[in-house]
């Protein structure tokens, strides 16, 4: 992007965006009769703001951090979350998913990594919900705007929740938000991974960083400006195509399942 002037200011009142996330997670779990959260932990970025809201919201003790690592599962991954977990002082559970998503997979040999990466995403959030069960908390999400937007997620999988504290606010938006937080530097800093595999980054997958992403989702979702537009404002044409297919080939990702309908609601009196 060539046109520094096109810039989106996408800071964020911290303070303000904290107090409002840990106010909409007490009044969103109190309101469904809970008092209690589950969440998965990954040592990423996304998950480690959304611990650090919750244990503010909620207090440690109400707060239930899952770590659920695959056998290919970095022990970075494994060390941040544990990071976190120590730091707040939440209470935690492991439960490795190996054995469970291997003895699938002996049927299917010939699976490619993206099926065994969607089948771990769907296997951790069984296990969050049946822990959800268990501690009597919601699933919260921590899945954030670009990755809702961009269809970057497992339907039924990390897209799945209860609640989701971070879902309107963009990747970049969460740096700032983790520091004020307390979020430790080790995290902040480390290259945005899901960890389907060894090796795997985000932005490698995706073809293109968050910090431009979020500057052309923010002019085209937010201020709905065409193609044209974003074109002059110094965006690659081979870029915007390439976001407006993924916004629009995931759109199902972001709704509820479509039920025919078959009758028609009888107008009233």
């Amino acid at each position: 992007m060539s046109n520094e002037s096109a810039r989106v200011d996408l800071g964020i009142d911290t303070q303000r965006v904290a107090d409002t996330l840990c106010r909409f997670l007490r009044e969103e779990i109190e309101g469904a009769g809970f008092d209690r959260a589950v969440l998965g932990i990954s040592g990423g970025l996304d998950s480690s703001v959304v611990a650090f809201l919750a244990a503010r919201a909620l207090r440690p003790e109400n707060v239930l951090a899952v770590t659920m690592p695959y056998r290919t599962s970095s022990e970075a991954t494994r060390r941040d979350g544990r990071s976190v977990v120590e730091q707040l002082g939440v209470q935690t559970i492991d439960v490795p998913i190996t054995r469970q998503i291997d003895a699938y997979f002996e049927q299917f040999p010939d699976a490619s990594r993206m099926r065994l990466a969607n089948k771990c995403a769907r296997e951790r959030m069984t296990v969050l919900y049946d822990q959800s069960a268990a501690f009597e908390g919601l699933v919260l999400g921590t899945s954030n705007k670009t990755e809702i937007l961009l269809g970057y997620g497992t339907q039924y999988g990390d897209m799945a929740s209860a609640i989701n504290p971070i879902g309107d606010l963009y990747k970049t938006q969460l740096y700032p938000l983790a520091e004020h937080l307390g979020v430790s530097e080790q995290i902040r800093v480390k290259t945005p991974s899901a960890d389907l595999w060894a090796g795997q980054t985000d932005e490698d997958e995706l073809g293109f960083t968050y910090a431009e992403v979020d500057q052309l989702l923010a002019l085209m979702v937010d201020r709905r400006q065409e193609r044209a537009a974003l074109i002059r404002a110094g965006f690659a044409a081979d870029l915007i195509d390439r976001v407006s297919e993924l916004i629009c080939r995931n759109q199902f990702k972001r709704q509820m399942p479509v039920v025919a309908e078959l009758f028609t609601p009888s107008p009233g009196p």
